[in-house]
């Protein structure tokens, strides 16, 4: 498409709404607008007009402004947010005060600015970030919410995004077919916990499938988007015209999670039970090692190391590992724990409810291998961590989750 072509002949640009749906009510929160050209006899994203060095960005400030009109008059009448895609470039052109005066005219008749959401690129950080932030924080202040789209894709804009504070983060589950499960797990992870500290939903994009939709749920998004719920129309979609039933399908998902939850706590309690059975064989801290060696008979299948803390996390015991056969590693005595992660804090929880605890799944630094460790208090002062093998995990799908 000749983007002269467009510029002249606006009266062929219409927008289109994608639906976003909503994890909490399971309805459509709000859309995003994009826009269509008619060339041709048929309907052309201006994906490639948008994205065009080439074209200058006046030309594109205009095509957006002359969509958004169209959207937000197409909108008045209607509940939901409109997402809004604009570069940096676009925004920065007269310092972004034709957006605000078109918003602010709407606002006027009825459409209040926190329905609006501006979405920019993670990349677009690498511009001018300064005023960049500066044009968007003083957006915020007239109650506009920001979303970054892509976010997750330069780990080194992770100090930006907390600077900027965004209201939402787009992530895209596209990621999930290009990247290793664990890899991806881990930057959802991240992402998960700067959501978190910052006080921005996580809203999953190009949903395509039910395995997509799953993950997006199974890892805290509050709002979905895609093709698998809902294409871009030129009529605003409502719950009853997705494609998918959403309720049903996230019916599915916390029927089957309830049912994980249950077999991994039954487990462990059983666990729990093996263990009560065997504390009449504990003779105290000088016969540790042969206490344990009890322990590995009776979780022999499921575990390949384990040893004894003290509660200030200091190793009391030897190692004992599972090779041909369960082996000591006497060297490993006296090693100091509590460094790790919530180490001190579940051992003050097993001591005050008199409950083992089981970790997250993690990738042991010695074997590289993902295992989860199971914990459980002997006396108020020793501490037995039992280290759960992979291929056991493995074969159990309620642990790898």
């Amino acid at each position: 498409m000749d983007p002269l072509d467009i510029i002249s002949n606006l009266h062929n640009v219409r927008p289109v709404f994608q639906p976003i749906i909503s994890a909490i009510r399971h309805d459509v929160k709000g859309y995003e607008v994009l826009g269509r050209y008619y060339s041709d006899g048929e309907w052309k994203s201006l994906g490639s007009f948008f994205h065009d060095p080439d074209v200058p960005e006046e030309f594109k400030v205009e095509v957006d402004q002359y969509v958004l009109n169209l959207a937000i008059t197409e909108m008045l009448g209607h509940e939901g947010m409109l997402f809004i895609n604009r570069s940096a470039k676009q925004l920065m052109v007269n310092n972004g005060e034709d957006l605000l005066e078109m918003l602010l005219s709407f606002q006027e008749k009825g459409f209040d600015m926190d329905r609006i959401v501006i979405e920019v690129r993670e990349h677009d950080f690498d511009e001018d970030f300064e005023a960049l932030n500066h044009l968007l924080l003083y957006y915020k202040t007239y109650g506009i919410q920001i979303a970054v789209d892509h976010v997750g894709a330069k780990s080194s804009n992770i100090d930006r995004i907390r600077q900027l504070e965004p209201q939402i983060l787009k992530v895209d589950t596209m990621l999930t077919r290009n990247h290793d499960t664990q890899g991806f797990q881990d930057v959802m992870y991240s992402l998960a916990m700067l959501a978190n500290r910052i006080g921005a939903a996580l809203l999953f994009e190009n949903i395509e499938d039910d395995f997509q939709l799953h993950f997006a749920w199974k890892h805290g998004g509050r709002y979905y988007q895609g093709f698998y719920l809902g294409k871009p129309e030129f009529e605003l979609s409502s719950k009853e015209s997705l494609p998918t039933d959403i309720s049903g399908k996230i019916f599915e998902y916390i029927k089957r999670e309830k049912t994980l939850v249950e077999h991994r706590i039954g487990l462990v309690l059983s666990w729990e039970q093996k263990l009560k059975a065997l504390l009449s064989r504990w003779e105290g801290i000088k016969k540790v090692d042969r206490f344990i060696e009890h322990v590995t008979e009776e979780f022999h299948t499921e575990s390949f190391r384990m040893f004894i803390c003290n509660s200030d996390g200091q190793q009391v015991s030897s190692n004992f590992r599972k090779f041909e056969k369960w082996e000591r590693e006497p060297d490993k005595k006296g090693s100091n724990w509590a460094f790790r992660p919530y180490f001190l804090e579940n051992v003050i929880h097993m001591k005050t409810l008199k409950k083992g605890t089981l970790s997250d799944v993690y990738s042991d630094i010695e074997t590289k291998e993902l295992v989860r460790t199971f914990s459980y208090p002997l006396t108020d002062q020793y501490f037995l961590f039992i280290d759960i093998d992979y291929s056991f995990i493995f074969d159990h799908e309620y642990l790898l989750i």
